[in-house]
């Protein structure tokens, strides 16, 4: 190739650039947050709509979208006369895994145009703030963008080790060494103890166990150590819980 030229991809991403970006100027309202324009303007590929642009924005800031989306938690509460259960009905999670949802159970949804994560009005490009003052959620929005990158965090962590990587310095948190290739996920309170231990807490509380205060990047060798321990100690409550009781040698029935 010749000195000057430019090569086909980087001709064809020039071409979708522009296009995207004259979509997305038609599409632009006059009140945009700004961070999101800012981020999306710099990507690769621009995405071409208000909406894309949130969604990009709160993917690359995935801790950012954790706490924003358990503060929201936080504002709703938790409803009346809810109590964390597992089970098949709708909006139940079958295992202590994922994350306690009660906006998601019919009996507590709050309708259309609020979110049904974290339970707050859901306003245009699934934004959490009416910055348009149209006094009214979107009818059409069942989720905020934010609060849909942060429940994928809370469900499968391990999809971003990379991040969290980068937010430890990428230092095992457990020994201090330096994180190698194969480090892995980690939760520094175990699920089944908050199922165990931690469950009639306050709802929003509870997020923080599937969140970035709770999640840690250990090399596989301290994990491995840690989840045989775990392991170990739920073993001994089992065996301590179907042990017969041993009879008193002094009582009358004996």
């Amino acid at each position: 190739m010749s000195e000057g030229s430019t090569s086909p991809g980087s001709s064809w991403r020039d071409t979708r650039n522009a296009r995207s970006r004259a979509r997305l100027d038609r599409a632009l309202p006059a009140i945009f947050p700004a961070p999101v324009l800012q981020h999306a303007l710099s990507r690769p590929l621009l995405p071409p709509t208000p909406r894309l642009a949130v969604e990009s924005y709160w993917r690359a800031h995935i801790l950012r979208a954790d706490r924003l989306a358990r503060a929201l938690a936080a504002r709703s509460g938790a409803p009346a006369g809810w109590t964390w259960r597992l089970g098949t009905e709708p909006g139940l999670a079958a295992s202590f895994r994922l994350p306690p949802s009660p906006y998601r159970e019919p009996a507590h949804g709050r309708g259309r145009g609020h979110c049904c994560l974290c339970g707050q009005p859901v306003f245009r490009f699934g934004w959490h703030r009416d910055l348009w003052g149209a006094g009214q959620p979107n009818k059409n929005a069942a989720w905020h963008s934010a609060c849909v990158t942060a429940w994928k965090l809370w469900c499968a962590p391990a999809e971003q080790v990379a991040v969290l990587k980068r937010h430890q310095r990428h230092r095992c948190t457990e020994s201090g060494k330096r994180l190698f290739k194969t480090a892995e996920v980690d939760h520094r309170v175990p699920l089944y103890r908050v199922w165990r231990e931690h469950r009639d807490a306050p709802w929003p509380e509870l997020l923080g166990y599937w969140g970035a205060p709770n999640l840690q990047v250990v090399n596989r060798v301290v994990h491995v150590a840690k989840c045989g321990a775990e392991a170990g100690e739920r073993a001994a409550r089992r065996r301590a819980a179907v042990a017969p009781v041993p009879a008193d040698p002094f009582s009358v029935d004996s």
